[in-house]
């Protein structure tokens, strides 16, 4: 009783919601995502870069016994992965 009244609700909550729709893209703005475009593309490069030094140091440092001082710097790196990769989403959620 309780869950269908709380879908009632929200239903009724997010109608009433103005859509202000996609917008519009200011003149010029063909030029901005160009640069985001190359700057994601830089910075994915890099994530693969990071990621395969950190495996290339964890190879070379297992052999000496350190192999497990990396797993650190590889979370790290992964963590910075997410990020990049829901940049988009996380921006889209807070507009």
């Amino acid at each position: 009783m309780l869950f269908s009244k709380a879908l009632e609700w929200s239903s009724f909550a997010i109608t009433e919601i103005p859509n202000p729709g996609t917008g519009e893209a200011p003149p010029g703005a063909e030029g901005l995502l160009t640069i985001l475009k190359w700057v994601a593309w830089i910075v994915f490069g890099l994530a693969v870069a990071g990621i395969l030094i950190t495996a290339g140091t964890m190879m070379i440092n297992n052999r000496r016994g350190e192999g497990g001082e990396h797993a650190g710097r590889l979370a790290w790196v992964l963590g910075g992965c997410i990020l990049a990769a829901s940049a988009g989403g996380v921006v889209g959620a807070l507009v």
